[in-house]
Formats: structure tokens, sequence, C-alpha cells
């Protein structure tokens, strides 16, 4: 497993994330959560920062960034705000990089440089009203005539539905599921804001209806009849890897808070640090941040050489990260009472998102699903290990 602490280059990159979350995006975190609006001036900071097309190649406008820096990135974002590292996952993992793994030339040459320098945003169509963790089920239809391709359906809960420009999804043939890139500003594509949400409340969700939209065939990603087998599996791997990484984000952020509190609160006399009942609940905090960390960089390092195994182990840092920042945000709120229960603390911001991780890129239900089966059908590879 690749040592972060080690590799200067690394660490270099690790504080060069963290200088822009503290600086750009903690000090208005609480201000545009509340509002469930993102705020374009930071996205224009975070595209001159070259963060939307971090692992883009140079060669179409992106950073060319490898997997552990990619890592680093949205572990240093969601560290400071879920919504911001949403904005990661959906128009860089979800949509750019699975444009690069299976676009055709011209498709990567026509969208990625847009992509990777912020000048158009992508959102991930595919939930749908009896389509979620069953992505098979997809409803949404579209068929071929003259030389078109028509394309009908309503899409559910689209991260950044209502900035985006571009959108990538997902409808059947028969029994063929295909992707499709398709342009926001096409006739019969309505987007509907919805609000209100627990947590990611600054991610822009929105439905999105597809009524008989004219497209070209060349908007076809990838070969007809691949968008489930192929494209839906690239794109939520990608997307489990940065939700992973996100997850020790509010670990980590919630550790931090826990601990700079429990150092200047006093009760009974003494520093909540000094408690033993706090620091059997920050030494949990530590040991989950130390595991979780280990197996979202393991995947990382796994992803970056391209080893077979790299899928499963992104499905378990994503599983145990979740949970993880799920338990640190409970305790963090426990740890600063009312103080965190506030919006003034935020410890509460971190306890409603945590939740959203166990939900988005394949619940935890499936990640057990998945990772159960990995084991009853290797399980030397897990004793080995």
């Amino acid at each position: 497993m690749v040592r972060i602490e080690q590799d200067s280059c690394y660490k270099a990159q690790r504080q060069a994330f963290r200088t822009f979350a503290d600086t750009e995006i903690v000090p208005i975190a609480e201000q545009y959560d509340s509002e469930q609006v993102f705020p374009d001036a930071l996205l224009k900071k975070m595209a001159a920062e070259g963060l939307l097309g971090a692992t883009i190649p140079t060669e179409f406008g992106g950073r060319g960034w490898d997997q552990v820096i990619a890592g680093l990135m949205h572990e240093e974002i969601g560290r400071a705000c879920s919504s911001a590292r949403s904005l990661l996952t959906v128009h860089l993992s979800l949509v750019s990089e699975t444009v690069l793994r299976w676009g055709t030339y011209q498709q990567k040459a026509q969208w990625l440089p847009l992509l990777a320098t912020g000048q158009k945003i992508a959102a991930f169509c595919l939930t749908e009203p009896e389509a979620g963790s069953d992505a098979k089920s997809v409803a949404a239809t579209y068929e071929k005539r003259d030389g078109k391709i028509i394309l009908n359906g309503k899409k559910r809960w689209t991260t950044f539905g209502q900035l985006a420009d571009v959108y990538l999804v997902f409808a059947r043939n028969a029994d063929k599921i295909s992707a499709f890139l398709v342009d926001r500003h096409t006739a019969g594509v309505e987007v509907t804001p919805v609000q209100g949400m627990l947590g990611t409340r600054a991610s822009m969700i929105a439905h999105v209806t597809f009524s008989n939209c004219e497209i070209p065939e060349d908007a076809l990603l990838g070969k007809e009849g691949f968008g489930f087998i192929s494209i839906v599996n690239t794109a939520l791997d990608n997307g489990r890897f940065s939700v992973a990484l996100g997850s020790l984000g509010i670990l980590k952020s919630c550790l931090q808070h826990s601990m700079e509190h429990a150092s200047r609160r006093r009760q009974f006399g003494t520093f909540l640090k000094d408690h033993q009942l706090i620091k059997l609940k920050v030494t949990d905090m530590i040991a989950e941040a130390k595991a979780a960390g280990m197996l979202c960089y393991n995947a990382a390092y796994l992803r970056k050489e391209k080893q077979t195994n790299a899928l499963i182990q992104t499905s378990l840092a994503k599983y145990y990260a979740a949970a993880a920042a799920n338990r640190a945000a409970k305790e963090a709120v426990q740890i600063l009472g009312a103080l965190g229960c506030s919006e003034q603390s935020a410890v509460q911001r971190c306890f409603r998102d945590a939740k959203i991780m166990e939900i988005i890129e394949g619940s935890a239900e499936m990640q057990q699903v998945l990772i159960s089966d990995y084991g009853f059908t290797d399980l030397s590879a897990i004793m080995e290990d």
C-alpha cells in the first residue's frame, strides 16, 4: 500500500488541497449549505485550481493526476464540505472519467476540454421513480427514428442537475440499456429543482424529465446495449471511490472538531479531554480514521496500478468509510452537546451529510452483497491479505 506521508509529492498535494479547502470552502460552507445553492464563485475557483479536470489527461485540458492524488483531493474537499465534494463526484468521477473510458476520440475531444475546465458542468441521470439500487430496471426509453435518437423518461434525485449543462442519461430499447450524452438545452428537457434534503444540501439536486428529446446518434456513449454492463458499472465504481474518500474527510472533520472542543471545554472542574468517556470516544474515532484511511488509499493505489482487485477494494473502502463517518458524526454531536446540534457548528452538517454517504453510489446494503459474495467466492484472498 502507498505510504502517503512518506512521499513528498503526495504530501505537497495534500497540503495544497487542504489550504484551498480551508481558505475557500470552510469559511462559507455553513452559509451556502443553509441557502441550498452552490456558489458560482466557488465553482469557478475549483475549476481554476484544476479540480474539475483532476484525473483528465492534459491532452484534453485536465491535470492528469493519478488516483492517489485524486483520493487526496476528494478527502480534503470532503473534509471541508460534502456538497463541494459531490460536485467532483458527479462531474468528474461519474461523468468525465466515464467519457474518458468509453467515449470515442471525437466525444472526448468535444466534451472533456469543456468539462475539465468547468466551461460545462455534467450530471449523472440513472435513478428513476422505480429504479435506484436496481439499476437494470430503468424505464426511460429511446428509439431510433430518421437518423436520430428519441429519448423519453423521468430521472430523479440528479445531483447538480439544476446546474448541469450536459447529462449522462441511461435509457432502454427493449432489453438493451444504453448511455447518451444529452445537452441540457435540447428541446424536451425539463429540470425541476429539489430542495429540503437531509444532507449535501447545496448539491442542487433536480428531477430531470426527457420528453421526446431528439438527440444525434453520435450522442451514444460506448456501444449500444453496453449502458448497464459496462458504463453504469464503470461510473458507479468511480463514484464509490470519491464517496469513500469524502467519507474519510467527514470522519476526520468530526475528529478534529471533537478534539478541539474537548481541549477547550471544561466540565466538572477539568477539560473534557481529561474525562475517560471522552477519551474512549476519541480513541474510537482515531482508530476508525486510520483504518478507513488504509482501506481508501489501498484502493487508490490499486486503481493507480490498474489492478484487477481494485473494484472490490473500492467497495470495501466505501462501505467501511461511510459507516465509520456515521459513527464518528454521532459521537461528535454527543461530545459537542447543544453546540453540535447548532448550525454554528460544522458537526451538525457532518452528521447530516454522513448519512447520505451510506446511500449514494451504491447503498450500504448493496456493498454488503458485493463484499460478501466476494468473500464466499474467494475466501483465500481475504485470509491471505
